[in-house]
């Protein structure tokens, strides 16, 4: 299952030092707790979509209502606070865990099947289905293409493309436990 978290940030002065706290205090937070494998942290390339995404892969929907994940990983964003804007939180089930993107790579989200990707790319997408939180939207499909494939594809209506902030984190306890299944 996946989880994705999406905001922008309007305060210019307080950015560059919420954005460290984001990558380098909550993120590792977030991914020890149990029942996160992963996470990982992106700014949008271009404006018209939320600035920041982190997504993170989760067992279930009951990681986000666990004591683990209040003691860890929720909140913690009241000094910023007044400055997230168009934050948004959702679940998604699929088949696959969240893809690490490389830092030379981008991160392309779609609501719609993308047909020109899917002749291209083959099976490499990942589909998701709203499975909980906001559901909004219903469906989203992602592909990591390498940096100079994605941009020509950057005005294309409804394609949100997000250039990795962090590497990929793991959860040694989570991955160790779903590498070996």
């Amino acid at each position: 299952m996946l989880y994705i978290v999406e905001c922008s940030y309007t305060d210019p002065r307080s950015e560059e030092e919420w954005n460290e706290f984001y990558s380098q205090e909550k993120l590792p937070a977030l991914v020890s707790v149990n029942g996160f494998s992963s996470s990982q942290r992106f700014r949008a390339v271009k404006p018209g979509c939320p600035a920041y995404l982190a997504l993170h892969t989760v067992k279930d929907a009951d990681v986000l209502s666990s004591d683990d994940y209040r003691r860890k990983g929720g909140g913690n964003f009241s000094r910023w606070q007044a400055c997230i804007t168009d934050w948004h939180r959702n679940l998604y089930a699929c088949e696959a865990p969240a893809p690490a993107v490389s830092l030379d790579e981008i991160l392309l989200l779609s609501a719609q099947p993308i047909s020109a990707l899917v002749t291209a790319m083959g099976d490499q997408a990942v589909e998701m289905y709203a499975a909980g939180l906001e559901r909004s939207p219903e469906r989203r499909t992602a592909w990591v293409l390498p940096h100079e494939s994605a941009l020509p594809l950057a005005d294309m209506p409804g394609i949100y493309l997000y250039q990795p902030l962090t590497s990929q984190l793991q959860n040694p306890v989570e991955h160790q436990q779903t590498g070996s299944q």
